[in-house]
């Protein structure tokens, strides 16, 4: 299976094969025809790290009309560095393409600099669901000639609290446009959106029912309170130059930590819901060009991020929810890599240990740390 025998274009095709995109992930394979077809309502079940941005991305760029500079698609993204990427992404493929012109608007970024950016020609807008409301009561955004709406990873714009805000542009815009929906999960929320805003025919694609990539090996090593520090530092020692994800429930755990780990000389910072938005991107600017090699978050903070060639996911602290624990294991092994998922369990945590294993039906081997 090719790009290629999916329908895309040869000038997208020429930008891909230059990104080492060659061969088509499941969900690309299943999504690419329909979309670039009849492109109608669709619903698509995928975990994270699985290309979705593609699977939707260029049946998208297929369909846009560079010689209007009308705004012809929207997609919405659960936080601003989900959108920035996903506006890169699309930059990427359209490198020997006509100009097709995209623009990331977020909240945390002065609403004034985005609207001058709107007027010029753009056809398609990435945006968070909080930013857009505003930009349509400032009547700063013409939304009349979209033609596709994307909801991309739906159940974390749910978890962030943006579901007022997605009911109102949908109202917006259902009707008028088709609504493509991708999420990880599908919580009950979910399917009242599905319900109240797609059809009732739309397509449907599920990759991975079982919610979770099998290139992610799933451990846990058992440590007393007291020692659990020692034991995460020796297993970032034996990780030698591998990068990863540390995990906690809090902002007070997650900045604990890391002064922690600076105190033993290890490069790596914290992000939490307590840092201002420029302190926040400068942490991810040098996790990306791997200044920092490990990268300690909560699970909130976390949402949208997209870092390749994590070798491991570590959870310091056991989340309260499965889902949590799938958006984190998520993280690692991304586009067709392995990747290792690591619990540092205590005796309390033995209860929540089996009900994540009975809940996903996976089993999580004991390690020992030396």
């Amino acid at each position: 299976m090719s790009f290629s025998s999916l329908g895309i274009s040869k000038h997208f095709i020429k930008a891909l094969d230059e990104l080492k995109i060659v061969k088509p992930s499941p969900v690309q394979e299943q999504s690419i025809p329909f979309l670039i077809g009849k492109g109608t309502d669709f619903i698509a079940q995928a975990p994270t790290g699985t290309g979705k941005t593609a699977a939707y991305g260029l049946p998208l760029l297929e369909k846009i009309d560079p010689k209007s500079s009308k705004v012809q698609a929207l997609i919405l993204t659960p936080t601003r560095e989900l959108g920035q990427q996903v506006a890169k992404q699309l930059f990427k493929f359209t490198k020997y393409s006509e100009k097709i012109f995209t623009e990331a608007v977020y909240g945390g970024a002065k609403i004034e600099t985005q609207i001058s950016a709107l007027k010029r020609p753009t056809q398609i807008i990435v945006a968070t669901p909080g930013r857009l409301v505003d930009l349509i009561q400032k009547n700063a955004v013409d939304l009349s000639f979209v033609k596709v709406v994307v909801l991309d990873e739906a159940d974390e714009m749910l978890t962030l609290g943006f579901k007022n805000e997605l009911t109102k542009i949908l109202k917006h815009t259902t009707g008028k446009t088709h609504t493509w929906l991708f999420s990880a999960t599908m919580p009950p929320e979910i399917k009242t959106i599905i319900k109240n805003y797609l059809a009732a025919d739309a397509f449907r694609v599920t990759i991975g029912t079982d919610r979770l990539n099998k290139n992610i090996a799933h451990q846990y090593t058992l440590t007393m309170d007291e020692d659990k520090l020692d034991t995460l530092a020796k297993f970032l020692k034996n990780m030698g130059e591998k990068r990863g994800m540390i995990f906690c429930k809090t902002k007070a755990a997650a900045k604990t930590l890391a002064k922690q780990l600076k105190v033993k000389n290890m490069a790596t910072d914290a992000i939490h819901g307590d840092l201002l938005q420029k302190e926040r991107d400068k942490i991810m600017r040098a996790f990306k060009n791997e200044s920092l090699q490990f990268l300690i978050a909560t699970d909130i903070a976390a949402r949208g991020i997209d870092v390749r060639d994590l070798a491991f996911v570590a959870h310091y602290e056991l989340p309260d929810q499965v889902e949590f624990y799938i958006h984190r294991s998520g993280r690692t092994a991304r586009a067709g890599n392995k990747g290792l998922s690591l619990i540092f369990l205590t005796k309390g945590d033995m209860k929540q240990l089996k009900f994540i294993q009975e809940k996903l039906q996976i089993g999580i081997d004991k390690v020992v740390i030396s």
